[in-house]
């Protein structure tokens, strides 16, 4: 089931008009810099996006001119990521396309304040079907901070959430 809902949203995702997913993605950028825990937050993790992702960049770059620390994943082995801070000039194009610190140390999960989580699906309770990896339930498990994701409405879906999957607190939807 999963796998067919994951298939179904990434084909509207690409298909998806871009000047009102601009548009889209500046109101959900207001709206996240606007949350409380954003603004309790002096560490952030988001990440960088595919093409078709919520773009993040004007996230980035609220948070640093606000003098937040910007943190962005970067995957060390199966399954498993890090998050680095962000210097623009200083990214790779990883394995699965996208890009990510090429240089940098990893910064302890418990110093982070707010984690931006992408996905290409969520239900009403917050559980999300990603890109089938598993890297953020696996990160998110034993993360202590706050949790938020921006979504676009045909994202929200009804399923059933399995074992290892961890909710976000907050899902902005738009």
């Amino acid at each position: 089931m999963k796998e067919s809902i994951r298939a179904a949203v990434l084909q509207v995702l690409d298909i998806q008009d871009r000047e009102h997913k601009a548009a889209t993605d500046k109101e959900m950028t207001a709206l996240v810099l606007a949350h409380p825990s954003y603004q309790a937050a002096q560490t952030i993790a988001t990440y960088l996006p595919m093409d078709h992702e919520f773009d993040s960049y004007g996230l980035i770059e609220a948070a640093q001119a606000a003098g937040k620390r910007v943190l962005v994943p970067k995957v060390v082995g199966p399954g498993q990521m890090v998050f680095l801070p962000y210097v623009a000039g200083q990214l790779v194009e990883s394995y699965f396309g996208v890009l990510e610190p090429s240089t940098g140390q990893a910064v302890d999960k418990a110093d982070i304040d707010l984690i931006h989580v992408p996905g290409v699906a969520f239900n009403d309770r917050g559980y999300r079907i990603g890109h089938g990896g598993g890297y953020y339930d696996r990160y998110l498990a034993d993360y202590p901070g706050a949790t938020i994701s921006t979504i676009y409405d045909f994202q929200r879906k009804e399923f059933s959430e399995e074992s290892h999957d961890i909710p976000v607190q907050e899902v902005i939807c738009r």
